[in-house]
């Protein structure tokens, strides 16, 4: 739960909920055969179906069924053998039949569930995300305010691109869980390959519902809804504005009132973009042009022998065949190109090396592609040169302290040879030092050197082996064995 305290010290709970817009990726509209291509010239991919012109009817994309179809099983949903499309009726430049085709009663897609990772008190913590429903409908086009002196310019390029509106139960208690959240269900749709996932052209759009109430209070407060977030950074700094916004009014007095907000990034702030309307305000009606969608259990059954394997079942494997905690199974999989990496390079070091290429990709490889802003299959360190690093660790050619610094070199060096690895340990000298002869010289200088820690660990002072064995990784610059090194620096030591 996160909450927050103001100036009277009164506290409060968060209440999120999200409705995403999951671009389908087909190549043509949900009810016309117009292109979905992205960046067209303005209006050359409206036809006569997309602007209402008067005679045409809609014909429904089989394709886009299917998509929200391989959804739904994706998520552990109900998909509907009957659902409706409706007529969600307002009116805005942009819509130019002067009402949406959707579905409101009777959604394709009803329950189901997204799991995520996500830190609490410094730690992973596994969560999982209810799910409403997910319903077919067809896109708007696009209002232009810039670059047309002062007038408004509409693109209805967009208008019919199909879309699945994703909608959870508002049970996310901040900001950040409902980044994470999002990006979970980013990966999925991506993963399934139904939405491509671009952002920035608008492919996957949040629309996030916030709410604030005293701890303890059952009933929601008003909630505000914020309209097209389309980075998670915003989404994060959107909701967070936003419930201090909905706090510090009602200490002052104040009251919420149900409306829409835009987020502004270069002022950091929401502001009003007009009153939230409720759905009886859209007056909706089953679509006479369109009958109702019949889905039979025999089409469900096509469409799941043709899907990729998902990612629940994917993360039983890895629990069953690599002996991975549900944890280590559960970050895996959360982006397809990161389970393709990780099993790529088990391939390579064998079954041993599991545990450890999944620590290398949440930890090193993660850190890293956070910093650099990239994604892993654009990693300049393939699966392969990943393996022949674990092998080297485990044979014990290099330490693990050791194998960072050639990782980080490896990484620099953006090269493909396949035996990278070993080419930066010859070429920095940094195979690990395992000669018993020479660690026992060393441990005997060290011992030397150090009296007082050795007269306090023979008294008795356990931890006092820590300042030696320091000392001696600092004499082979990192570069002795620790198994060994500890071993003989204890056996000197109570001899």
């Amino acid at each position: 739960m996160n909450q927050y305290r103001q100036g009277n010290f009164m506290q409060w709970e968060v209440v999120i909920g999200l409705e995403t817009h999951a671009q389908l990726s087909t190549v043509s509209k949900i009810f016309s055969g117009s292109s979905t291509r992205f960046g067209a010239e303005p209006n050359t991919q409206a036809s006569p179906v997309d602007l209402a012109l008067p005679g045409v009817l809609p014909v429904l994309n089989r394709g886009a069924v299917e998509r929200a179809i391989q959804f739904g099983l994706a998520v552990g949903a109900t998909v509907a053998s009957h659902s409706v499309f409706a007529r969600k009726n307002y009116f805005y430049p942009d819509l130019p039949k002067g009402y949406q085709i959707s579905q409101f009663e009777i959604p394709v897609v009803q329950g189901g569930h997204v799991p995520f990772v996500m830190e609490k008190d410094g730690k992973p913590e596994l969560r999982s995300v209810e799910l409403t429903r997910a319903h077919l409908e067809e896109d708007a086009g696009k209002s232009l305010h810039e670059d047309y002196q002062g007038m408004t310019g509409i693109d209805l390029n967009r208008a019919g691109t199909p879309l699945l509106e994703i909608v959870t139960e508002p049970v996310m208690r901040s900001a950040a869980e409902a980044v994470a959240y999002a990006k979970a269900l980013h990966s999925l749709v991506m993963w399934l390959g139904i939405c491509d996932g671009n952002m920035q052209e608008g492919s996957f759009r949040c629309d996030a519902n916030v709410s604030v109430r005293p701890v303890g209070q059952a009933a929601f407060g008003t909630r505000s809804e914020i309209k097209n977030l389309n980075s998670f950074r915003f989404m994060e700094d959107a909701i967070n504005y936003e419930v201090r916004r909905q706090i510090e009014l009602i200490e002052d007095g104040g009251k919420v009132v149900q409306e829409t907000r835009l987020y502004d990034p270069d002022r950091k702030e929401t502001r009003s973009m007009r009153s939230k309307e409720d759905s009886q305000d859209y007056r909706y009606f089953p679509d006479p042009d369109l009958p109702p969608l019949m889905i039979s259990e025999e089409w469900i059954a096509r469409v799941k022998a043709t899907m990729p394997e998902l990612p629940g079942a994917m993360r039983e494997r890895f629990i069953r065949d690599y002996s991975l905690s549900e944890y280590d199974a559960v970050v895996l999989t959360q982006s397809k190109a990161t389970s393709i990496y990780f099993e790529a390079v088990v391939a390579a070091a064998g079954n041993a090396q599991a545990k450890s290429a999944a620590n290398w990709l949440m930890g090193d490889m993660a850190s890293t592609l956070h910093r650099e802003d990239t994604d892993i299959a654009a990693a300049p360190v393939s699966a392969s040169q990943l393996a022949l690093l674990l092998q080297r660790i485990a044979d014990g050619t290099i330490s693990n302290k050791i194998a960072k610094e050639v990782f980080a070199a490896m990484w620099e060096a953006r090269s493909e040879s396949p035996a990278l690895a070993d080419e930066i340990i010859d070429q920095k000298g940094l195979k690990q030092i395992s000669d018993s002869g020479a660690l026992e010289a060393i441990v005997d200088q060290v011992l030397a050197a150090n009296v007082k820690s050795v007269e306090e660990f023979r008294a008795g002072k356990e931890q006092a082996i820590n300042a030696l064995i320091g000392q001696a990784m600092k004499a082979t610059r990192g570069k002795a064995n620790p198994a060994q090194l500890t071993e003989l620096l204890r056996a000197k030591l109570t001899a």
